[in-house]
This record gives C-alpha cells, structure tokens and sequence, in this order.
C-alpha cells in the first residue's frame, strides 16, 4: 500500500510538471521559462524536476514528445476514418490535420520554433523522422500498392516530401494569415505530390 502511495504521488507530480512544462514552454519558450517558474506553477520542489528529469531540457523533451506523438495519433485517425482505397484522399486528409496542428501556438512555440535549438539540427531531424516520416512512408507504399506510383526507393522519395511537408508546416505557423496559408501550402503539396502519382 505504501509502494502505491509513493507511485500515485510521483506520478501526480510528472502529471503537474509535464503540465506545467506545456503551458509555460508553450506561451514564453524554453529559454525564457526557467526551472524555479516551472516547479512554482507545478506545486512541487526543485528536487521533484531533477530527480524525474534531470533538468529543464529533461523536462522539455518529455513535453515534446507527448505533443508530437498526439499529433501523429491525430493524423493517424484521421487518415484512419476515411476511404482506404482512395489513397490521394487519404494523403490529403493527413496533409489537413498536419497543417491544422501547425497553427496551434503549442505547436508553434515548441514543436516548431524551441525544438530544433534546444535539441540540435541533427537530433531534432532524427526525432522529426520517428514521428512524421513514418507516416509518409506508409502513405507512399500504399500509392505503390495501388499502382499510383512507378518502382522508386520509396525511403529516398518520403523524406523529400517529409521535407516539402515540414516546410509547408513552418510557412503556415509564420504566416500572418494562417488560414490563407494553409490552404495555399496544401494545394501547392497537393499538386507536389500529384506530380509522382499515375493517373
């Protein structure tokens, strides 16, 4: 009963910190967010962050991965929900989803803006790759399946559109208008990706 004890209270205080980290991480940044703010808005000690993160980065990593991994789940299920033989509308639909989750301020000031600084390029590649890549990898090898694409290295083509798609997701979140560049940054992937598919 104890043990249990100490693991609801440990994790009630990862719940308040990785809450505390999103609000905080996502209306300042990480660099103008500083630990004593975070443990103050979570309720907890200075301790508390270091022993179950380490740090501040610790911290923000965790919240990072949370948002980018809801995102995936969200796009999934969107794509999920629709026609499985209409692979260009499904790409679509995904393309929709992404771009919405890119206006979101969260995901802006985290995801898109602190992440590749506070991670590092090449990390913050490799992380990027985890998580959205996949997603186009699964996309393009259903065109293939269906014959909408030729024999290609379907690896090669995905992270260049994996590309086009991140920068499209950067477009729309610097955008004064969002709305107006996201629908801009869609049909400009559309016709991109409409380019490779065999009528």
């Amino acid at each position: 009963m104890q043990r249990r004890s100490q693991e609801d209270r440990s994790r009630a205080t990862r719940a308040a910190l990785e809450q505390a980290g999103r609000r905080l991480f996502g209306e300042r940044g990480f660099a103008a967010t500083s630990a004593e703010e975070l443990v103050t808005e979570a309720g907890v000690t200075r301790g508390a962050l270091h022993h179950h993160y380490g740090d501040k980065r610790g911290l923000f990593l965790v919240v990072l991965e949370q948002i980018e991994s809801e995102s995936t789940q969200e796009i999934e299920k969107a794509i999920g929900a629709g026609n499985p033989d209409d692979v260009l509308t499904s790409m679509a639909i995904g393309l929709d989803v992404f771009l919405a989750i890119c206006q979101r301020p969260e995901m802006i000031r985290i995801t898109l803006y602190d992440a590749p600084a506070v991670l590092g390029w090449e990390a913050f590649r490799e992380f990027e790759a985890r998580h959205g890549l996949g997603l186009v990898i699964a996309q393009l090898e259903r065109a293939h399946d269906s014959g909408l694409i030729a024999d290609a290295p379907i690896p090669v083509l995905a992270q260049l559109i994996f590309s086009a798609v991140s920068e499209a997701g950067l477009i729309v979140a610097h955008a004064a208008d969002k709305d107006a560049a996201r629908v801009r940054a869609q049909q400009s992937l559309m016709l991109l990706i409409g380019g490779i598919l065999r009528t």
